[in-house]
């Protein structure tokens, strides 16, 4: 009989054929309890604990009340300063803490990537979800401070605050999983993150109006996808102008295209994460 001998050949998937969303589902238990475990370990030992969710923001809206909206005198289109910044840092700091915990969160797991086999990409993932329950918490203040200046939310308002929070999730978990792919091979990215992310601040209308922008430069605004998740925001929640869906549009387009990107470099580079992690 003629000998016959077999060679099996695995090769690595290509192109969008990488990104499996049924095993990303297959394996949605640890996703819940990486998501878990991170809610658990950003108030241990403290005091207060997840009162901190309430306290950070408003402390800083008390803050750049005093100093931009008192002593600076920005405007904030007709409404009190303190509904006006506080509606933008509601969004905010969920797209600037879900983005750095996405960005560190491979380097902060490097043990778990070396010894078990499970999708990476639910790390950077799982990552975005604490902020949401910072961002419920925070939403109660912004109640608060809308009963206290007697304004009512707009009916747009409440039907887009569910988009406009997957919006901000589709941002952070894009471009933080770009940045975790990155930061495992370059951890030059983890000390320039905090300056990027601080850029990115000013180059968002969290403190100001973007009436303040000189029109030759309100493309630049539009190409940050947290422009228009803040504008509607602002228009939704106070109702004090038309929600620019011109805007929004953009912001979706952008938000999307960055998690496409930051998704498909992700898993493009996966196959390395052990060996240098």
């Amino acid at each position: 009989m003629a000998d016959l001998s077999y060679r099996i050949t695995i090769k690595p998937k290509k192109g969008w054929a990488t990104l499996n969303v049924r095993e990303l589902w297959f394996y949605k238990e640890l996703f819940y309890i990486f998501a878990w475990r991170d809610i658990k370990v950003r108030y241990k030992q403290t005091a207060i604990g997840i009162l901190w969710a309430l306290l950070q923001p408003f402390l800083s809206m008390v803050i750049f009340s005093i100093f931009f909206g008192g002593l600076a005198k920005i405007p904030s289109n007709g409404i009190p300063y303190p509904i006006f910044v506080f509606s933008g840092l509601l969004f905010w700091n969920y797209f600037s803490t879900s983005l750095s915990g996405s960005s560190n969160s491979l380097i902060m797991n490097e043990g778990m990537i070396k010894k078990i086999f499970f999708p990476r990409l639910l790390l950077p993932l799982s990552a975005t979800i604490t902020p949401i329950v910072d961002f419920g918490f925070a939403l109660v203040v912004l109640v608060g401070l809308m009963i206290f200046y007697h304004f009512t939310p707009t009916v747009w308002g409440i039907i887009l605050l569910p988009g406009l929070i997957l919006l901000s999730f589709l941002s952070a978990s894009g471009l933080g999983s770009f940045f975790a792919a990155i930061n495992i091979r370059y951890r030059d990215v983890r000390e320039a993150l905090p300056f990027f992310v601080q850029t990115i601040f000013f180059v968002t209308p969290v403190i100001y109006p973007t009436t303040l922008v000189p029109v030759k430069f309100q493309w630049v605004l539009a190409l940050n996808p947290m422009t228009g998740i803040i504008e509607a925001a602002r228009a939704g929640i106070v109702g004090n102008k038309p929600i620019n869906f011109h805007l929004l549009l953009v912001s979706t387009g952008v938000a999307v295209a960055l998690f496409l990107f930051g998704v498909f470099y992700f898993k493009r580079t996966e196959k390395i994460f052990a060996d240098i992690a």
